[in-house]
């Protein structure tokens, strides 16, 4: 059996891997191919999985929702891109291929147009943008609540579709109310939590222990870049707040990006970059560059991201699949909008209602340092989350069981 997997995003692309690499295990695979639809694909590669197809990374990055970047986008040769990458699927698909899909509605549709046998990874969307487990979020239009499901009716007559053979969501509660339209649906978990270690309770360090904060930007340039210098004022509220406190922020910085920049950031807001990493935090990335300012430390790595979400006790965030992950290892994230093209109010508010009670969400990074204080006096609000994390993103090791349920039930004909 040979498998192509689709995907459209950086945090799509290593769900997916998640996933492929779990496929590897089973002799029935012979092939497995990827073709990322947005990007390069850099998590393919760093897994060994052959990318097969054109890609390219268009002038948005991926996020093209905007009206403006989806005309650089264009201009950038988008609809040569779309066009070569569909080529490639159709003739995967006619050539007797399975097909795996991973993201939003472009896979789904890409993968339905090769006329081969697909399943879908449903990563963008979830039933809590809407509603909890017992009534609609107030935030829900009428026309959300008529149209029953935050998947829409195109994008559940694709999963219908008698060559989609199964379609695995994020959540309990999303799977309940797409089986409610006959989907094929599986509720195996949340593959962006696989690998973590997660919480079941959560409690703060005292006073006299050194309260680790992690400080994630984003995987999309430049508004990577611009973010950081935001999360960076968010930093300087926290040091003014909590002065008599140790305090360590971990930088997460993504692997593909120029450090250089994030590190000029730093040194332009008085940060001293050390000559090594001396501090005594168990960090494996040789590479990680130390920064202080008086008593407090900045760590910037981009090779270590796992180890910084397990050791970090709040997070500052303006990302996507990080922030999820981070909520679901049962601990908070403070957030502000920035200036887009992803993470813009609109974006942050969704986030919030996603994740819920997980999230604080705050006009300005200036308000961080006094949102933290109060959260830090709140033990009840940190319970509340922790369950809520789990909840929200499932538990670990829902790639082995999606593989499982694609090799013996899905794609077993």
């Amino acid at each position: 059996m040979e498998i192509l997997v689709i995907s459209n995003g950086h945090g799509e692309d290593v769900i997916a891997v998640s996933i492929a690499q779990e496929l590897r295990q089973f002799p029935d695979i012979t092939k497995i191919s990827a073709l990322p639809l947005v990007g390069k694909g850099y998590a393919y590669e760093k897994a060994n999985i052959p990318i097969i197809g054109t890609v390219k990374t268009m002038p948005s990055g991926g996020f093209n929702q905007d009206i403006n970047q989806l005309w650089r986008d264009f201009n950038g040769g988008l609809l040569n891109l779309t066009y070569h990458q569909y080529k490639t699927i159709k003739r995967w698909g006619e050539n007797g291929g399975k097909i795996l899909a991973v993201g939003d509605i472009l896979p789904l549709l890409f993968a339905w147009l090769s006329g081969g046998e697909f399943a879908f990874v449903g990563t963008a969307k979830s039933e809590y943008y809407l509603r909890d487990e017992t009534r609609w979020l107030t935030s829900t239009s009428f026309l959300e609540r008529w149209l029953g499901s935050m998947y829409f009716p195109w994008e559940r007559w694709l999963m219908n579709r008698l060559t989609c053979c199964g379609v695995f969501v994020r959540d309990s509660l999303t799977a309940q109310i797409l089986e409610k339209f006959s989907i094929p649906v599986y509720d195996l978990g949340n593959p962006m939590m696989d690998n973590f270690s997660v919480n079941k309770s959560l409690t703060f360090p005292s006073e006299t222990e050194t309260l680790i904060i992690l400080l994630l930007p984003g995987s999309r340039m430049p508004e990577a870049q611009n973010n950081w210098q935001l999360i960076l004022q968010a930093v300087d509220s926290i040091k003014a707040v909590f002065s008599q406190r140790s305090l360590l922020f971990l930088a997460a910085i993504t692997p593909s990006f120029n450090s250089i920049p994030f590190q000029e950031d730093l040194i332009d807001k008085n940060w001293q970059k050390e000559a090594k990493n001396t501090y005594n935090l168990s960090i494996s990335d040789p590479q990680a560059i130390l920064f202080t300012q008086g008593e407090t430390s900045l760590i910037l790595t981009q090779q270590a991201y796992q180890t910084c979400l397990q050791l970090s006790h709040v997070g500052i965030a303006m990302a996507g699949t990080a922030t999820e992950q981070f909520v679901g290892l049962g601990k908070p994230v403070i957030s502000f909008p920035g200036n887009g093209p992803q993470f813009t109010k609109k974006f942050a508010q969704n986030q919030t209602r996603l994740l819920g009670c997980s999230v604080t969400l705050v006009d300005t990074p200036q308000q961080v340092g006094d949102s933290l204080t109060q959260l830090i006096k709140d033990p009840k609000k940190l319970e509340n989350i922790a369950k809520n994390g789990q909840k929200r993103l499932g538990k670990p090791g829902a790639a082995q069981r999606i593989a499982n349920c694609l090799v013996n039930k899905c794609f077993n004909s």
